[in-house]
């Protein structure tokens, strides 16, 4: 088995992903359905919209650029018709519109804060820009570089998202990604040789053969203790 990379010594930059390393989108998703179904009277499975979101928006996200704002719609869409609820195509827009109300992680801003202090930070998020816009008034950290899908007009796990960023600061010296996408951010970040921190939230077993990150953390303080913070 081959080794895994290790931690630059010299970080200058630290790179996260958005939702569900910073915001806790699993809750939000499951919020915006679960009010909106309730004004039809319509009871929904939280872990079961989960579950759904996850499958269903990576499909769409497969196919032929959109804003993620249309694929929220599209989302909601597919997901209402899975799970029996007669959603008219017209109200899909209430997945995007509860975007804003996504929140941040109870630890995310007191861990930001520590590595806005000591390192060069950046996002990597597949979002549109107007959206990640309204989200970041609950991370209100001062980022030095951002990168989006609409910027690249890709979703990760193409790579289009960590060749712009290392194009934009002159190359992946001295960088480190954290992030709780497997399948979006560890494994694209790792084959591009971009040393990793996996925030495993939900307590992922990798598949087999699967890229392995640089180092596996249960929370981002423990991301921040690792690198010294």
């Amino acid at each position: 088995m081959p080794a895994r990379m290790a931690l630059p010594k010299n970080i200058q930059w630290v790179t996260f992903d958005v939702y569900g390393s910073l915001i806790d989108w699993e809750s939000g998703v499951a919020d915006a359905f679960e009010r909106e179904a309730k004004r039809d009277g319509f009871t929904i499975d939280r872990e079961q919209v989960v579950d759904l979101f996850l499958d269903t928006s990576h499909e769409i996200q497969g196919g032929s650029y959109e804003l993620y704002a249309e694929v929220l719609r599209q989302t909601a869409v597919k997901i209402a018709k899975e799970i029996g609820w007669p959603l008219e195509s017209s109200r899909a827009g209430f997945l995007p519109d509860s975007v804003m109300r996504w929140p941040a992680f109870k630890e995310a801003n007191p861990q930001l804060k520590k590595f806005t202090s000591k390192f060069q930070t950046g996002l990597i998020s597949n979002i549109d820009d107007k959206l990640l816009g309204l989200t970041r008034r609950h991370i209100p950290a001062d980022f030095d570089l951002v990168v989006t899908a609409q910027q690249v007009r890709s979703y990760k796990p193409d790579p289009a998202h960590f060749n712009e960023f290392a194009r934009r600061i002159g190359g992946k010296k001295g960088w480190v990604h954290v992030a709780a996408g497997l399948h979006a951010d560890i494994e694209p970040a790792t084959k591009l040789k971009v040393p990793t921190i996996w925030v495993n939230r939900r307590k992922e077993e990798p598949p087999a053969g699967a890229k392995k990150a640089t180092a596996e953390v249960k929370t981002l303080l423990e991301a921040a203790k690792l690198l010294g913070l």
